[in-house]
């Protein structure tokens, strides 16, 4: 018998297991106790484990519903209270929510941390509750994070960081942050310029902004403009002073109808510094309609038709109300009239009788009538489909201010629908729409604590708003910049940002911001020393009529600065400068008066003769202005000689 190979015997040593010495029967049995005892103790670790982890469930969701009923209770709190030991308190309770991991009062308390509101601005605490937020996937929490990197506000300035923010934001479905990344894609910010791109985003934003204002009546929230704001008053013309408003309230009382209206109107949207209050709207609307006031009657069937806290909702008494003002010739009556019989509320459904309705109302120029034509015509509802006359409509809508016939011109333009498609006009369109977002708010509040001296609180706030894209914010912004108040931003950081913020207003045409872009070439701030650039921005704002921008460049025609010496047309400039803006007709004066005598001098054969340095030799012995004590020197001579004379 032959031996076996030892490949063969390898592979059957791996296939056939070695047999193990039997046990003997003790040996099985304590092997077997040993056993069943380990499991025992499996079991109940197992059974421990279960009624722990059952236990922090339950501990967990006790907790979360707590830190929602604090939440609620806050908010309700915020909504009604009106006392400042009251908002106190509800952002105490907004706190203890915040430590039970409720993220919605944490967005609230970050928010009331960053901007201000209510509770000492504390920027630190602010980012800590922004990045928890943003970890938890919270877009709030990263859109705020986007626009405090973008500023270098308590994070590291970092424009990329800021994009990547913004965009995982827009993707999470916030309006915010799509609306400044439209914004950046429109002007090309950090960001190749797309027209496409942005309006793809204005139009998200766009749309429910329509929406909102399709079922409430708003009005625009004031911007106040921080620079044209005068020194010694305590108010300006957009707001209503408190002496102004009692004796609106005293006129009211005595019966004038008119100024009940407009009172109504002011607390139906709270603006102008008047709080919202339906209940007083309708005292004031009722009390005009008792008094035979046809928009006082209009404006009641609106409360009825819409419904509020103050009135219950009744198409019924709505159809009163609008069928009283209709009968004296309104044309809010008559609309109102036309939207039942188009929506069928309270009355049949009727598109023509609803069609015969809009169509007078829109003949006395009312917005909200051409509106529903242009609708009616758009949709084909009742009418023809004519997209001609739609467009038409909503035009004149828009020019009446209809902010919803915006929107339809913007998807007229966006789609190519009744007019050529042009991406620039609808992108323009749905960003004039997107301004009008309950964030818009922020300007009175800024404004507020711009006048209250609390300086940071009112520059994050207008910053924010600068960052969505709102001209009236970043010249505002800039404008606080520039002051020595700001604390939360180093001192190296204030000018370039300053700079930045006025480049961006002069893009979007405001001239004063213009000259300051101008001013800051010209002087070096916040960015290199640029003439050519400061004249080139001096001439957009010249363009607009502004008298400073005329001024300098005048001055720069004359010395030469960035453009070629002209003294014919420094001349000039100095003349429109003066004609534009009588507050230039000094400094006007002053500058010819050194153009003329420098001029004179130079021509002065005897005065070539005795200086044969040249004037450049001068400026290094009198130093380089050395005109503007020529200047000096002449108007004191002036002043002594009219003395003497009287």
């Amino acid at each position: 018998m032959k031996a076996l190979p030892l490949a063969l015997l390898a592979l059957l040593a791996l296939r056939v297991p070695a047999q193990e010495p039997e046990k003997s029967f003790e040996n099985q049995t304590e092997d077997n106790v040993s056993k069943q005892e380990a499991l025992n103790e499996s079991q109940r670790l197992s059974v421990k484990d279960t009624f722990s982890s059952q236990e922090e469930q339950a501990k967990k969701e006790k907790n979360e519903e707590r830190g929602r009923h604090l939440y609620k209770t806050s908010i309700k709190i915020l909504k009604h209270s009106k006392r400042k030991k009251e908002k106190n308190e509800a952002y105490q309770l907004l706190t203890k929510a915040a430590d039970l991991g409720n993220l919605k009062a944490m967005e609230k308390l970050a928010a009331a941390l960053l901007f201000g509101y209510h509770v000492p601005q504390n920027i630190t605490a602010a980012v800590a509750l922004y990045e928890t937020l943003a970890e938890k996937g919270s877009h709030k929490g990263q859109t705020v994070l986007g626009f405090m990197s973008s500023y270098g506000i308590g994070v590291e300035y970092n424009q990329a960081k800021a994009l990547l923010y913004y965009t995982f934001g827009s993707l999470g479905g916030n309006l915010i942050s799509q609306m400044i990344l439209g914004y950046r894609y429109w002007l090309g910010i950090n960001v190749p310029r797309n027209c496409e791109a942005a309006l793809i985003n204005y139009k998200k934003v766009a749309k429910f902004i329509a929406d909102k204002l399709g079922k409430h009546d708003d009005m625009p929230v004031e911007k106040m403009r921080l620079m044209e704001r005068s020194e010694n008053m305590s108010y300006n013309n957009v707001f209503l002073d408190w002496d102004v408003q009692q004796y609106y309230k005293f006129l009211a009382k005595r019966g004038d109808t008119q100024i009940q209206v407009y009172l109504g109107q002011l607390h139906l949207v709270g603006r102008k510094g008047v709080e919202k209050d339906h209940s007083k709207a309708f005292y004031y609307f009722l009390k005009a309609a008792k008094a035979g006031n046809a928009n006082g009657m209009a404006f009641l069937g609106k409360m009825f038709l819409e419904g509020s806290v103050a009135v219950i909702q009744s198409n019924a008494t709505a159809f009163k109300y609008f069928t009283m003002a209709a009968e004296k010739g309104n044309a809010v009556g008559i609309w109102g009239l036309g939207l039942l019989y188009f929506q069928g509320r309270g009355v049949p459904l009727n598109y023509t009788v609803a069609f015969k309705y809009f169509e007078e109302a829109a003949e006395k120029g009312l917005a909200d009538a051409q509106l529903q034509l242009g609708i009616m015509y758009h949709s084909g509802t009742g009418v023809k489909k004519d997209y001609k006359l739609a467009f038409k409509y909503f035009y004149v809508a828009s020019q009446n201010g209809q902010p919803i016939a915006v929107y339809y011109l913007g998807q007229m333009y966006a789609a190519g629908t009744g007019v050529f498609r042009s991406c620039q006009n609808a992108v323009e369109l749905y960003r004039s729409v997107c301004e009008l977002g309950s964030w818009s708010e922020k300007f009175l509040t800024a404004y507020f604590a711009y006048q209250a001296g609390e300086t940071d609180s009112s520059l994050v706030q207008y910053a924010f708003l600068a960052e969505m894209g709102y001209e009236v914010a970043q010249s505002n912004s800039a404008y606080i910049l520039e002051s020595e108040k700001v604390k939360i931003l180093r001192e190296d950081h204030k000018y370039p940002l300053a700079f930045l913020l006025w480049k961006r207003a002069a893009a979007q045409g405001n001239a004063f911001a213009r000259v300051k872009t101008g001013d800051y070439h010209f002087y070096g701030y916040g960015t290199k020393k640029n003439y050519v650039t400061a004249a080139f921005y001096y001439s957009l704002a010249a363009d607009h009529h502004n008298a400073q921008a005329m001024f300098n460049l005048a001055y720069m025609f004359e010395h030469g600065l960035g453009i070629p010496k002209d003294i014919y047309l420094a001349r000039m400039w100095y003349a429109v400068a003066a004609k534009t803006s009588p507050d230039a007709s000094i400094p006007v004066f002053l500058a010819t008066l050194k153009l003329e005598v420098t001029v004179f001098l130079r021509e002065m054969k005897f005065f070539k003769i005795i200086t044969q340095w040249k004037l450049s030799e001068l400026d290094n012995i009198l130093g380089p202005h050395w005109d503007l004590l020529v200047v000096a020197v002449i108007v004191i001579l002036l002043l002594l000689l009219i003395s003497n004379r009287y």
